[in-house]
């Protein structure tokens, strides 16, 4: 059944990796398209002036009004009109002009040429630049002027929402051929080269047309690569996850105890049978009982001897603890008894005790608690008449081996192990 599973699982994988790869392409091109702005601000006269006449700095008020194009997510053109007002400073000599300009211009997403998608996806950065005309009279309409413009600036974006940016602007304004001064009290003594220049500062809103999620704007180039790239990971994860590394028949991402011994019965989630709660697998036990006889106090042979020590060296003779305690719990008795005919068949042998706790509180507290754990069990032992010098105590601290969330998992890392010399 799990091979019936993973195979139809690779098959689904596989079509829609094939069925992405085959629209990849076409899907490069699936955004919208056009935008309308709204912005308005300030401007800044430089020149040219007529002596004695000043513009307030900054000066109120800019409006502008465009649509965009974007032939893909890097490059597009717009067209658009704008207004400034411009008024006399307080100590200039008053005036106001009107100055009223139609631009086409070439438009450069920065943001996505510095790949902007690798630290955020809510900013961006236009750059834009291009001709137009431009007129200008006074409230009183007594001069009117004629020009053509050349413009460049930037503007930042912040996504509000797939149909909505904030934008804010900054653009310079060069004019040529204009023959009379911002102020229109006198003329220009340069009309013919790009003599005039003044600045905008404007914020505003973009509005996105179409029905796709996304406009050119923040269209990533690799999109359909980083996603496909992530479901090969997720894939990955899944195929390790199926994986069963100790041959239990239960699948490793749901197997809470991951290394039982080959052989042994365990449950639905990988742990092994332990219907006595004794720290002992039920068919180790079984086994120890078969091949160990405890009570005789003899070992039925050397390779049965050697066989129990590598067991117990394994950690499937353990005793258990209950949340934050330093006793065994009851059912861990016949856990320490198997260690303890161990040490008395075999004289010689002297045993590590080592404790161990889940992650519950501070490193330190759970140092101790292990500790504390391994001297209770060695008490034990020594009251049972083994040498104390034949006891090693060790604390292993916290065993971060297993979900800290479960306390079902927890249970099983409260333990005091074994390893014989």
């Amino acid at each position: 059944m799990k091979k019936l599973t993973l195979t139809l699982l690779f098959a689904s994988v596989i079509t829609t990796l094939s069925a992405q790869t085959e629209t990849e392409k076409s899907a490069k091109n699936i955004f919208n398209k056009w935008s309308v702005e709204f912005a308005g601000g300030f401007n800044t006269v430089q020149k040219p002036l007529t002596p004695g006449y000043f513009t307030a700095t900054p000066g109120l008020y800019t409006i502008d009004l465009g649509a965009r194009y974007m032939f893909n997510n890097k490059f597009g053109l717009k067209a658009d009109f704008g207004y400034n007002n411009l008024e006399a400073k307080k100590d200039s000599k008053d005036f106001t002009t009107n100055y009223y300009r139609f631009d086409v211009q070439g438009v450069a997403n920065l943001g996505r040429m510095m790949n902007f998608e690798t630290w955020t996806n809510t900013i961006g950065l236009l750059g834009h630049t291009g001709f137009g005309f431009a007129y200008m009279d006074d409230k009183d309409n007594t001069f009117k002027d004629r020009m053509i413009n050349y413009m460049a600036g930037v503007t930042g974006q912040i996504k509000l929402s797939p149909k909505f940016a904030l934008t804010g602007d900054f653009t310079a304004i060069y004019d040529s051929s204009q023959y009379f001064n911002f102020d229109g009290a006198g003329k220009n003594p340069d009309p013919r080269g790009f003599s005039g220049l003044m600045f905008n500062t404007t914020v505003g809103i973009t509005f996105y047309l179409g029905k796709e999620d996304k406009h050119a704007d923040w269209k990533i180039d690799n999109e359909n690569e980083l996603e496909i790239e992530a479901l090969k990971l997720r894939t990955g994860a899944i195929e390790t996850g199926m994986l069963d590394t100790d041959r239990d028949g239960v699948s490793d991402y749901i197997d809470v105890e991951p290394n039982s011994i080959s052989g042994v019965m365990v449950d639905t989630k990988g742990r092994a049978i332990d219907m006595n709660k004794n720290g002992v697998p039920d068919e180790l036990e079984r086994y120890l009982d078969k091949t160990y006889e405890k009570n005789s106090g003899q070992s039925s042979d050397e390779k049965n001897n050697e066989m129990i020590k590598k067991l117990i060296n394994s950690g499937y003779v353990s005793a258990y603890f209950d949340s934050n305690a330093t006793t065994p719990t009851s059912f861990s008795s016949n856990g320490i008894d198997f260690i303890l005919s161990y040490l008395k068949n075999n004289p010689s042998a002297t045993i590590d005790i080592i404790g161990h706790a889940d992650e519950v509180g501070s490193t330190e507290s759970n140092d101790k608690l292990a500790l504390a754990r391994a001297e209770k069990v060695k008490i034990v032992l020594v009251k049972a008449n083994i040498d104390a010098a034949r006891l090693n105590v060790i604390s292993a601290g916290e065993n971060t081996t297993v979900d800290a969330k479960s306390e079902e998992a927890r249970k099983l890392v409260r333990t005091v192990t074994f390893m014989v010399k």
